[in-house]
């Protein structure tokens, strides 16, 4: 009979009696996280090449279309010659390469359309079916109410470089971003139950020390990157392109002589970010040596040996960002880099809570 069941309707049976689990719910929450992470990446690319205003009205249905002939494409590129960024930064741009900007954020609107398709329309398929109880929907609806509430967030950061400056607001491309994050994270967290099970269902359960480490790791990496998005906004990375001293010194000057400047100054900003990357390095090496004393599976010990190797990895990318003056590939890489962090510790956080549900056992 159990047999019959998987066969049919997917269903991963489990030992205990947590949440359904459904094998095609994990798929699409697998898929649609990878859809999601592919566009916080690219929107790294979009932001690094200027196309972001390029597009200066959100239309969510007709704007599915580029312009089609010569005077619709000349009609477009009037739109943005009005604005701050072709007046003060691209003045002399000709119509051929405001295509090309035009198609890059063109191209990330449309993933982003696809993207919502590829929540929605398997959302109410698997609730309709049955295969997600609607009783455990609420954690699928947040999800769609992120995507929603993160293109508002998107336009509104968009809005907010179309008229007195040339460039989007820190604040809400930081918003921009975190909401990306928190949509692609909820998904691989709801994917990885319905593969491994649901262990933070399980009520009154402790948290071991290993899986403490990895909660703090995490909330050390969403404020590093946190200011990797308000050091993208304010482009600060160009302040100084030198290692580890930051305009001639180790520590420059009045830094910190307010405390707005940890929110608004881009020398500040900037160097939080440099070395803020240090702080998630111990939690790190911390959650490792945790996790061997605590006699952990070995995959779990040499997983964590890879997350570890993986943040040096990305604080060399940092400094190479810097020292390169902002290369457009590898500063690509750096936010690859610092989205795969953030899926492992997901990852690690999800795996350690599941191995204290089970000495519960």
């Amino acid at each position: 009979m159990l047999q019959t069941r998987r066969e049919t309707t997917g269903t991963i049976p489990r030992e205990d009696s947590g949440p359904f689990r459904n094998r095609a719910v994990m798929n699409w929450l697998f898929l649609f996280a990878s859809i999601v992470a592919f566009l916080i990446v690219f929107g790294a690319f979009v932001r690094l090449t200027r196309s972001g205003l390029s597009i200066t009205e959100w239309n969510p249905i007709s704007g599915t279309i580029p312009p089609i002939g010569e005077q619709a494409w000349q009609e477009e590129f009037a739109k943005y010659q009005a604005t701050p960024e072709f007046q003060q930064i691209n003045p002399s741009m000709t119509l051929e390469e405001y295509k090309y900007i035009f198609y890059i954020e063109w191209f990330h609107r449309f993933i982003a359309r696809f993207a919502g398709l590829l929540y929605a329309i398997p959302a109410f398929y698997f609730l309709f079916t049955k295969q997600i109880p609607f009783k455990e929907f609420g954690i699928y609806f947040l999800m769609g109410m992120l995507f929603i509430a993160q293109a508002f967030a998107g336009w509104i950061m968009v809005a907010s470089g179309l008229v007195d400056r040339p460039s989007v607001s820190h604040f809400n491309l930081t918003i921009h971003l975190l909401l990306a994050l928190t949509l692609f994270g909820l998904a691989l967290w709801t994917a990885l139950g319905h593969k491994y099970g649901f262990p933070d269902k399980i009520k009154n359960m402790k948290w071991s020390l290993p899986s403490k480490l990895a909660l703090i790791s995490f909330i050390l990496l969403i404020i590093q990157i946190a200011y990797g998005g308000m050091t993208a906004g304010l482009k600060a990375g160009h302040v100084s392109d030198t290692w580890p001293l930051m305009l001639g010194k180790l520590i420059p000057p009045n830094l910190f002589n307010s405390f707005l400047n940890i929110f608004e100054s881009p020398q500040t900003i900037v160097f939080i970010h440099r070395w803020f990357a240090f702080a998630v390095f111990i939690a790190v090496s911390a959650l490792y040596v945790a996790a061997r004393k605590k006699s952990r599976s070995t995959e779990i010990q040499r997983g964590i040996s890879w997350l570890l190797g993986l943040v040096a990895f990305q604080i060399v990318l940092g400094i190479l960002t810097v020292i390169l003056r902002v290369p457009i590939a590898i500063a690509l890489a750096h936010q690859a880099g610092a989205l795969s962090l953030f899926a492992l510790v997901v990852y690690f956080i999800h795996r350690l809570r599941d191995l204290d549900a089970k000495q519960l056992l």
